[in-house]
């Protein structure tokens, strides 16, 4: 087969794929890796959900594969490096789940400010709900310029929000700041200044427990934290010890990681974190723009191998949007070419 998808793409582009190439939907192969192994022989092309891991192992198991995409962010499930070593392209959509993780984020400040409107929502009634209040005239503190920043900070500042932002890989003086009309201050001011702090910071190793006592102490008090970035860039203890005395009084976090608030974590039945599962890029836009993407980058890496065969690709790894959107990648369905 040409194309095994283990995860739905929407369903216009499934047939639009599937009427230019041999395309297998076979989602139950997600859960049985024996099974999933035996079918990789044939495949030049496969689209994975999260929980299926590629590694040099799997790879084994593929010798015709080209291409390897995914609808979700993040890379760390996927081996680069081996991809790389085989030709294989990688393709990940990691802009189109901008807007939505930007209005998530959004609305998560907008709940958490809104002090009662959570208790309420988890049936926690309260004859004397606590006095919420507005965004407008807040100070919000960016941890992170990832591409989610660029949407969020001016939402933000439509809003009235004085936007300020700190981020370990960026110098303080690069023109990123001014471009998107974010005040770049130290981590201790961020943290010691924002009545609210946004991380969309991107992760790597080098970061675990990079949110720790030693950033939180600086907490103004009374503070709400939200955030679409690996749980693991906070220290468990640190985040349940101002959770607990009232540094920060609420903290939304979307996609947190297997363990991160269990049974034998700090954070296991504290009241005032919420933990959402992966919702920021859960939405109809951001579906259709990353089935559409993920459609065309494979119709063309397959377009291509067949049109240079026995030469190696020139572009195993795809982690963007195109810098402009044609016509026939984001119209309607029945606007697309046949």
């Amino acid at each position: 087969m040409d194309i095994l998808l283990l995860e739905a793409l929407v369903p216009e582009a499934m047939k639009w794929l599937k009427a230019r190439h041999l395309l297998t939907f076979s989602p139950e192969l997600a859960e049985d890796a024996r099974a999933l192994r035996s079918a990789l022989y044939k495949v030049r092309a496969l689209v994975l959900p999260r929980q299926v891991m590629v590694n040099r192992e799997f790879l084994d198991f593929a010798p015709k594969l080209e291409v390897v995409a995914r609808l979700q962010l993040g890379t760390d499930n996927t081996d680069l490096e081996a991809c790389k070593e085989r030709g294989v392209r990688v393709i990940h959509p990691s802009s189109a789940n901008v807007r939505s993780n930007a209005e998530y984020l959004i609305g998560a400040l907008l709940m958490l400010f809104r002090r009662g409107m959570v208790s309420a929502l988890m049936g926690r009634s309260s004859d004397n709900p606590r006095l919420g209040r507005e965004l407008h005239g807040s100070v919000v503190g960016i941890l992170g310029i990832a591409p989610t920043a660029h949407a969020l900070t001016p939402m933000l500042r439509a809003m009235g929000v004085r936007v300020i932002g700190y981020d370990p890989a960026v110098h303080h003086t690069a023109p990123i700041w001014e471009r998107l009309d974010i005040e770049p201050v130290t981590l201790q001011d961020m943290v010691s200044l924002s009545d609210a702090v946004s991380v969309q910071m991107l992760y790597a190793s080098r970061y675990r427990n990079f949110i720790g006592e030693s950033v939180l102490s600086y907490c103004k008090p009374g503070q709400f934290w939200v955030g679409i970035s690996r749980s693991s860039l906070f220290d468990a203890a640190a985040l349940a010890a101002a959770l607990g005395d009232g540094r920060i009084e609420g903290c939304m976090l979307d996609g947190a990681e297997d363990g991160f608030a269990a049974a034998d974590s700090p954070l296991h039945g504290v009241r005032n974190l919420f933990l959402t599962p992966r919702l920021g890029s859960h939405t109809r836009e951001s579906r259709l723009r990353s089935s559409w993407y993920v459609a065309h980058r494979l119709h063309e890496t397959l377009e291509h191998a067949a049109a240079n065969a026995g030469k190696p690709s020139s572009r195993p790894m795809d982690f963007e949007l195109p810098a402009t959107e044609t016509a026939s990648q984001w119209a309607e369905p029945d606007l697309l070419p046949r």
